[in-house]
Order: C-alpha cells, then sequence, then structure tokens
C-alpha cells in the first residue's frame, strides 16, 4: 500500500522575502512507500548569496521533519557503505524514538512534539557483520484513533498539547493529552518501553516492534482521590480541588504524569523514575513522587516531595544521597489559558516562564531516610545564574572526612529569553510550519541563548548547609550550543571523566547553533574537547554510548546522521577513544531511501544478555 503526498508550502521567512532557486521534484518508485512529502528542493548548486543561503537552510531544516510513514514487516540488513562492523561489537540493538508523523490527510499539522511515536531498531551483531533495522509506529490509544490501517489514512482528532487542528473538531476538543510514546525508550527487566512526558509508557516486543499495550508503572500507588491537602494553604487547596476533577475528568489526565526521563543507578541496579501531579502545572507549588525498582519492576521506594514553586521538570539527576532537580521556574498565562481551554491556542499557551529571579533553585531532596535529617530540603539552593535546564549528563558526590561534601552536576542549560514553549523547534501553531531562525538565536550583545553545557558545584558543610554554589562552562574555551550529553552508563551516579553531547560546528551562516552536526567529547580532568563532524547539509542526533571494556572510554558511539541534502539517514558507529582522529569512524550504514525517517528524539542501548 503506498501513502499518500501532500504539498508541503514553506511559511514566510523573518527575513525579506527571497526568490526560490531553480527547483527538482523529489520522486519516488511506484512500488515503494514513500514519505507523505511531495515538495521543491533547492538546486543542489553552491551559491555563495546570503538568500540563497536562507532558502537552502531553510528547506535543510523542513526535511528534518518530513513524515515517515512506512513501517518494516521484516527486518531490513543495512548496506556498509564506510568501514565494518568490529568483531568485537558487543551483540545488542540500538532503540530510538521520536516523532515520525506531522500532517494528517485533512490538512492538520502538529508540533513535533506531539507527533505520533516512530519507533527505530538497529541491532548489531559484530561476530556476523551485520547490522539490520526495523521501524514501527507506537500503537498508542490516540495513534489507533488516528490512523485507518486498512486504508492508510491519517486525521487528527486529538490536539496535543503544543497543537491546534485546523481540520477537525476545535472548540470544546478535550482530546489534549496525546499520549505519543515519542520521547524516550528504556529495556529494563527484559522489557521494552517506550515513553512520553504527560502518561503511562507503552510496553513494546523488542523483536518484533509489536506494540503490547500501556503498561502502568504506578498503578496501585497513586492517591486517585480528590481530596486535597492543606499543606500550602487554603487558596492553593482550594484551588487543586477545582481543577483536579476538570484535568482527571473532563481532560482525561493522569493523576500524576510519569515523566520521561529515568535514571539507571548501575552500582545498585535499580532503575530510578519520577512523576508529577497534573494539577501542578496550574499551580504555585509541585508534588514531585520518586520511585525505585529492581530488574522484576518491584518497587524498592518511594518518596514524595512537595515544594511551594511553580516549576517545570524535563530531565533531573541523583546521587547516592539526592534526587537532584533544577528549577525551571514557570508561571500561569491567565488570557493563554482562556484561549487554550476554548481550543483557540495551544493548552501549553497557559504557561509562561518566569524569569523574575536572576538566580536558579536547585533542590537537593534526600534520597533515602538516614539522609533526611541536617538542612530543610524545601529550601533550595540557589545557583547564581538564571539557568533553564533542559537535560542532566550525571551528577555525583564526594565526601571529605570532615563531613564536608561536594556535589557535580552535568548538565544542558539555555537562556530564559530563548526558551519558548509557543516555539519550540521553530514551530508555528498558526500556520503549521516551522522557522528555523527560533533555533538560532543570539542576545542583543551576539551571546548564545541556545543550551550549552555547564557544571555546577554545590559544597555542603557538615550539616548539608550550603556553603558555595558555583555554575561554570563544562569546558572553559567551549562556547557553542551544546545538548543531551551522555556518558557511560555504568558510571552513573558516580564520578566520570568523560561526557559526549551534540553540538554545532558553527560552519553554517544560516544554521549556526540547530541543527547539530557535530559529536563533542569532554575530558573533564583535562579540561579538553575533541570533535567529529559530518560534513556540509549533514545533521547528527543524540549520541549513544556503547560500553567495551573496563576503562570508562573504551567503547563505541552511536549517531545517526541525517543527510538532508540527499534524503537518507546513516548509522555512524565511531570508536570513542579516537574522536577528533581522523580514523574516529569505524562504520557507516545506509538506511534504505524509503525507509528515512526524521529526527529522533532519545535513545537506548541493550545489551543481549547471555
Amino acid at each position: 500500500m503506498q501513502a499518500k503526498a501532500f504539498n508541503f508550502i514553506p511559511f514566510k521567512l523573518s527575513s525579506p522575502a527571497v526568490k526560490l532557486p531553480p527547483a527538482q521534484a523529489i520522486s519516488f518508485p511506484d512500488h515503494v512507500a514513500r514519505p507523505d512529502i511531495s515538495i521543491a528542493t533547492p538546486n543542489p548548486q553552491v551559491s555563495t548569496s546570503i538568500d540563497d543561503e536562507k532558502v537552502a537552510a531553510y528547506w535543510d531544516y523542513q526535511f528534518l521533519f518530513v513524515s515517515q510513514r512506512s513501517e518494516t514487516d521484516n527486518p531490513v540488513t543495512l548496506r556498509i557503505v564506510e568501514g565494518s562492523i568490529p568483531t568485537d561489537f558487543p551483540l545488542g540493538t540500538y532503540y530510538l524514538t521520536g516523532p515520525g508523523l506531522f500532517r494528517d490527510d485533512h490538512g492538520s499539522t502538529v508540533h513535533p512534539l506531539d507527533g505520533h511515536g516512530y519507533l527505530r531498531a538497529f541491532t548489531i551483531d559484530g561476530v556476523k557483520g551485520d547490522v539490520t533495522f526495523m521501524a514501527k509506529y507506537i500503537e498508542t490509544a490516540a495513534q489507533v484513533e488516528e490512523h485507518n490501517r486498512e486504508t492508510g489514512e491519517w486525521q487528527f482528532t486529538h490536539r496535543g498539547p503544543f497543537s491546534v487542528l485546523k481540520n477537525g473538531k476545535k472548540i470544546g476538543n478535550t482530546k489534549v493529552m496525546k499520549n505519543v510514546a515519542n520521547t524516550s525508550v528504556l529495556k529494563w527487566g527484559e522489557r521494552l518501553f517506550c515513553l512520553w512526558e504527560g502518561g503511562a509508557p507503552y510496553e513494546i516486543d523488542s523483536k518484533s516492534l509489536d506494540t503490547i499495550g500501556k503498561f502502568d508503572l504506578i498503578d496501585g500507588l497513586v492517591d486517585d482521590s480528590l481530596s486535597t491537602s492543606s499543606s500550602f494553604g487554603d487558596i492553593v487547596d482550594f484551588a487543586a480541588s477545582i481543577l483536579k476533577p476538570i484535568l482527571y475528568g473532563v481532560f482525561k489526565m493522569p493523576p500524576k504524569r510519569l515523566l520521561s526521563h529515568y535514571k539507571i543507578d548501575a552500582s545498585r541496579n535499580r532503575l530510578l523514575m519520577m512523576s508529577c501531579n497534573a494539577e501542578d502545572m496550574l499551580l504555585p507549588r509541585s508534588n514531585f513522587t520518586f520511585y525505585e525498582y529492581d530488574s522484576n519492576f518491584k518497587i524498592l521506594q518511594k518518596q514524595d516531595f512537595t515544594i511551594p514553586e511553580h516549576l517545570m521538570i524535563h530531565d533531573w539527576a541523583f546521587t547516592d544521597s539526592h534526587y537532584i532537580l533544577f528549577g525551571n521556574r514557570i508561571k500561569l498565562d491567565i488570557l493563554g489559558s482562556m484561549t487554550a481551554v476554548c481550543g483557540l491556542s495551544p493548552m501549553i499557551s497557559a504557561l509562561s516562564v518566569n524569569p523574575s529571579k536572576s538566580t536558579s533553585p536547585i533542590y537537593l531532596l534526600p534520597r533515602f531516610s538516614e539522609h533526611e535529617g541536617g538542612r530543610d530540603w524545601k529550601v533550595p539552593v540557589e545557583a547564581p545564574s538564571q539557568m533553564w535546564v533542559l537535560h542532566c549528563g550525571n551528577a555525583f558526590q564526594e565526601t571529605d572526612q570532615n563531613g564536608h561534601t561536594q556535589i557535580q552536576i552535568q548538565a544542558s542549560s539555555g537562556s530564559y529569553k530563548w526558551f519558548n514553549f509557543h516555539k519550540m523547534f521553530g514551530y508555528d501553531w498558526q500556520t503549521g510550519k516551522l522557522d528555523p531562525s527560533m533555533m538560532n538565536l543570539n542576545d542583543e550583545r551576539g551571546n548564545i541563548l541556545l543550551p550549552r553545557l555547564v557544571q555546577v558545584s554545590i559544597n555542603l558543610d557538615a550539616t548539608g548547609n550550603c556553603e558555595k554554589c558555583c555554575v561554570n562552562p563544562l569546558n572553559d574555551e567551549w562556547d557553542r550550543s551544546t545538548d543531551f550529553p551522555i556518558i557511560n552508563t555504568d558510571f552513573g551516579g558516580s564520578n566520570n571523566t568523560y561526557v559526549y553531547a551534540a553540538t554545532s560546528s558553527g560552519l553554517r551562516r544560516e544554521l549556526p547553533h540547530f541543527p547539530f552536526d557535530t559529536v563533542v567529547k569532554f575530558d573533564t580532568v583535562k579540561n579538553s574537547t575533541r570533535t567529529w563532524s559530518v560534513g556540509a547539509r549533514r545533521f547528527i542526533g543524540e549520541p549513544i554510548f556503547v560500553a567495551k571494556g573496563s576503562d570508562e572510554d573504551d567503547g563505541y558511539l552511536l549517531v545517526v546522521e541525517y543527510a538532508v541534502s540527499k534524503q537518507m539517514c546513516y548509522l555512524v558507529i565511531l570508536d570513542a577513544k579516537k574522536v577528533g582522529e581522523t580514523d574516529a569512524v569505524v562504520a557507516r550504514l545506509e538506511v534504505p531511501k524509503h525507509l528515512n525517517f526524521p529526527l529522533g528524539f532519545h535513545g537506548f542501548w541493550a545489551p543481549k544478555r547471555s
């Protein structure tokens, strides 16, 4: 069955109108299922014209978000176009999830964060020297409703938190919490899950990629009653009592939002997860619950914390003694709330960032009962700079003989001036188009506003009180936009030397900061960096570390290369020790053109257990 095509029309660039250069149409053979796109692309001839660069940059950015409707029935062996698979490569599968569909067959588009989850799997066998590929949509309740499997037609009926339907029920549509399972993927205890920021994970068959169904990790652990506490005042409690039946009943939001970012404590062989209360998104208080599981999903401990601030948490960190939360401050937008409830703007319009303070709160929450004494955990450590933290790479602590503790946290931090709920990825909900300039902003002084990697150091005295908190670049001379920090997961929660991340070479004048085109390796001991780049008109996603030996950087890096000029995807294997050297690439494998997929979010390496 062929997938339907649509015309993707660019929205108006923020710069003066420019004339598109001669174009050629993308075509697909009749027997090949194709992405739902049929557009004109710039002539591949190189031009030094600024206007031509703007056009080329615009189209290159669009191609990163081209919908892919094709799925695989059986594993496809990838063609090796460079190098070879090393025989000592550990047998296992690299899972990558992200949105796969951005436009239906009735004229509605959605924000990338609302795109249906599309799971990709690369199974690597070093002994056989091959890699097989599979990709399927995660059959969430919303996906089953919006996709007709017999005809292949898609029709969006759920608004999603970040989108507005142009053709479909808009006014009075309470289908907001569109669990698309598109944000992260996890294999734990031999079970595979795809996660989203606001609902239960979906379990997936790890071999066929067929969807098994929802897996409620916190079922039976949540108090679903509509009662409220009186910890933070009658007004907030009264507001919560009104919001709960509306959010739970009308908008079908789960009482607790399980976050998509999890942590693995390798030393204890534990899975750590965190949830928030649904109503906290609209109230000046935040309720966080942490869960720790063994390999059989037995709950080992559960802890609840209530903080009197309006915060948004996407990622977090842990040490032997603490759960660590960077408090991204938000506030309720009254006008946005009214238009969102009426269906005239996305539901996320109800919120905006709150840059009212020049400092950033960091909450050090006691992980175990023996750490509950000392300082009041409700009082945050105030970092001296304003940070909007997206992702945490690692955190660890060291205590000296006098009981003084130093906590180190590695994270990606952006500016409040850049972060905008309405325009993430440059999406314009009114036109349904993507503007790459939003992801490439500088401030009035030319400073980068997008995330960069920082190291936060917190010194605590023997009673747990903060003596000093400072924020520095992870590398003193590294000033490029950088995100998706990852480490060798065996070192999670312990002192690590190396951090890997996606960054930009800065060589493209019109796309200086994003999309990323470079892998960077930080050596935190030597205060040095080494890089590997994909080249012109090629971009990358999040790198993943695959451990091979006992040394921290003894292993391989997996990263997907998006060659937008050719509309192809490649799986690239790098030698982690050789990043920065001419022979860093171990192998590059080509994904068949008809299975070219859009930019992914987060991935997971799952070694095959013997």
